[in-house]
């Protein structure tokens, strides 16, 4: 045991939060605590970290055990370099290695006057021990490893900590805590303010930490690739589970299922009984068997089972936006540059009615500054931006949060933008957002961030314009809140431009995939499957023909003169060193082509799905009765219009792949 939080119970007046909460966990585990929002999830890491404080119930840490926590928001004002920031926080470790220096002189001097007390010995094995498992060592070679991974460039670390924004900070106060290797670390919502790249990069960091881990996260993604354990905050309690977050969610519904059998089980038990109870309680005869009965019912309601309040999942259809062109906006041959910096060089890009796009690439490389391109508030340098017939633009990015006003409630906020709308009709599309009940009646100045970027959603969302740009719309929100903006997003026939380091989020959404990196921007048309498949083709290619030129020429080496000869092989008959080379050659070109065979099977079935689909929509649309439903024909023609998009991509993906497979072949068995 490394953590021990021991029946703990939290009121905020009249709310309880826990009662009776317990969790222990042991070294090396690494536990996500997921609940819905306002369950208490940052307030429990509070209480451990002893920030605040618990009603009752107590947190045990093992002996000389190390805590490290990230909060939600952090602020680094100094103007220290950010490499020295980083690695003056590992203040254990220099400790350590100064405590170590002083024992060697110490064991030093003892050796030249007399025997070496074993306990000073003791004590310089476990100081050293500890020194070096810390990577007390590689300090400065290890800080610099973690900030870049945390996507920042070798020429950032000299900079100072002042002039960097809040997403970089929280990336600073995240390298910190890295470096100083806790034997316990807390992390509350870590990803919010990282890009796809830095997120797979603490994916592996969090995968083989040493230590007990605890994260509050709302990317499922990260979760499945990095916990072995779930602690979920249910009817203000904790229950553990084994496994990842899709674990969890299985078992769940199976521990439901079971409780709610036992809980129908209870209830029918108690009805007979109370039907017995009401018929004989004034008997005479039966008085004593009444009571009886009306004692069993007591206790079995104190035993009734509590069933976990359910996600929180509501289907509301937000307004279609106004019918665009085909063509809905165009970069062309256009060109961006900040003073000596060139994000981009003779660029295209066209986006089409119905494109949901996800811009990926490392931080920097000028996500933001393509959507800001987009949405017309950068200009490019050279090129034109041209926007289509009847397209509007609404943007949404984290300073959106700052135009609420502040002495407004929820409900006030809506009306402004909706003003059009009943109390009714606002009310729902709030509830979409979760808030409900007397939350509509919540000021902005009260709402956690979470709320404020829900709200801030919702606006955008009321009547939305037929291109939405979105930078990280998922920061601040719970599990729930993704799910919602989730089924939107994909519901929605506009067209969609999305930054997002939520994995989970991407994958749902993106039918296109734009790479921007090095300079250049790639267009993927296809999902963040296709995406991630064609970026490991082109990279074990590359490796192929890198490794290509030290394999082609092979050492002659000279017979002697005094070896036997190896008979020449008859014509047309192959020798067991032909057979096995080329039985190695179709074994390696097996293993290089099957990631490659594996997608053309997976496009030739998607294929045949939308080519069936295709012609039965040409049938549908050929019938007059589909004319008479305006919401029938309607859904069909986008669909239809889907369609002729998607089969010609799915077509050229197809040749692409066979032509590879044959190409790869015909050389490989040359």
């Amino acid at each position: 045991m490394i953590l021990l939080v021991d029946k703990i119970e939290k009121s905020f007046g009249a709310r309880t939060l826990f009662t009776g909460a317990t969790l222990q966990v042991n070294a090396g585990e690494r536990y996500a605590l997921v609940g819905p929002n306002g369950a208490g999830k940052t307030t429990l890491l509070k209480i451990i970290m002893g920030i605040d404080s618990a009603d009752a119930g107590s947190v045990t840490f093992a002996k000389d055990a190390n805590v490290g926590y990230l909060e939600q928001e952090t602020k680094l004002a100094g103007d220290t370099s950010i490499i020295q920031e980083v690695m003056d926080a590992a203040i254990e470790i220099k400790t350590m290695g100064e405590r170590s220096e002083e024992l060697q002189l110490k064991i030093a001097e003892a050796g030249e006057s007399g025997e070496v007390p074993q306990a000073m010995l003791d004590e310089y094995g476990h100081v050293q021990d500890r020194f070096e498992r810390l990577g007390g060592y590689e300090l400065e070679s290890n800080a610099r490893q973690i900030l870049a991974g945390l996507g920042f460039k070798p020429s950032d670390f000299d900079q100072p900590c002042s002039e960097f924004s809040g997403g970089w900070q929280m990336r600073i106060a995240l390298a910190k805590l890295f470096l100083r290797h806790p034997d316990v670390l807390l992390l509350d919502e870590p990803t919010n303010h990282l890009d796809l790249e830095s997120v797979q990069w603490l994916r592996g960091f969090i995968s083989a930490y040493d230590g007990a881990v605890l994260i509050v996260s709302h990317d499922r993604a990260f979760m499945d690739a990095c916990v072995d354990h779930v602690a979920a905050l249910e009817n203000r309690r904790i229950t553990t589970y084994t496994g990842n977050y899709s674990s969890y969610l299985k078992q769940r519904e199976d521990n439901l299922e079971q409780m709610r059998a036992k809980r129908a089980a209870q209830e029918r038990e108690i009805a007979h009984m109370q039907v017995f109870v009401d018929k004989f309680r004034y008997k005479p005869t039966k008085a004593a068997q009444a009571q009886e009965r009306m004692r069993r019912i007591e206790q079995i309601k104190s035993e009734l089972v509590i069933l976990p309040e359910g996600h929180k999942h509501v289907n509301f259809k937000f307004p279609d936006p106004p019918r665009s062109g085909d063509m809905v906006i165009k970069l062309e041959d256009f060109a961006k540059r900040f003073g000596s910096k060139t994000l981009y060089e003779h660029a295209d890009l066209t986006l089409y009615r119905g494109d949901r796009v996800a811009l990926v690439g490392p931080n920097g490389a000028g996500k933001s500054t393509l959507l800001k391109m987009l949405i017309g508030q950068e200009a490019p340098t050279e090129g034109t931006r041209s926007l289509g017939t009847n397209v509007g633009v609404a943007y949404y990015a984290q300073h959106q949060l700052e135009g609420l006003k502040e002495g407004n409630t929820v409900l006030q906020e809506i009306d402004s933008v909706a003003p059009t709308w009943t109390v009714p009709q606002q009310r729902s599309l709030l509830g979409a957002f979760l808030f409900a009940g007397e939350d509509v009646d919540k000021r902005v100045g009260v709402l956690s961030g979470g709320e404020r970027a829900r709200l801030a959603l919702a606006k955008m969302l009321v009547a939305p314009e037929a291109l939405l740009c979105l930078d990280e719309p998922t920061n601040h929100l719970d599990i729930d809140s993704v799910d919602m903006l989730e089924n939107a997003l994909k519901s929605f026939p506009g067209t969609i431009v999305l930054i997002s380091h939520d994995e989970h989020l991407v994958r749902a959404v993106a039918n296109r995939v734009v790479d921007i990196r090095d300079g250049k921007m790639t267009v993927y048309d296809g999902d963040y499957d296709y995406y991630l498949f064609k970026r490991e083709d082109l990279a074990a290619r590359a490796a192929a023909e890198a490794a290509e030129p030290a394999n082609a020429p092979r050492q002659q080496v000279q017979q002697r003169a005094d070896e036997p000869q190896a008979s020449a092989p008859r014509e047309g008959k192959k020798t067991k060193e032909q057979k096995r080379a080329e039985a190695a050659a179709r074994a390696e070109l097996n293993r290089r082509l099957k990631g490659t065979k594996d997608r053309l099977k997976k496009v030739e079935a998607e294929l045949d799905v939308k080519r069936a689909r295709y012609d039965e929509l040409m049938a549908l649309m050929a019938s007059e009765e589909l004319y008479a439903d305006q919401d029938k024909f309607n859904a069909a023609l986008v669909e239809y219009n889907g369609l002729k998009q998607e089969l010609p991509a799915l077509e050229d993906e197809w040749l692409e792949l066979s032509t590879t497979i044959e190409e790869e072949t015909a050389r490989g068995l040359a």
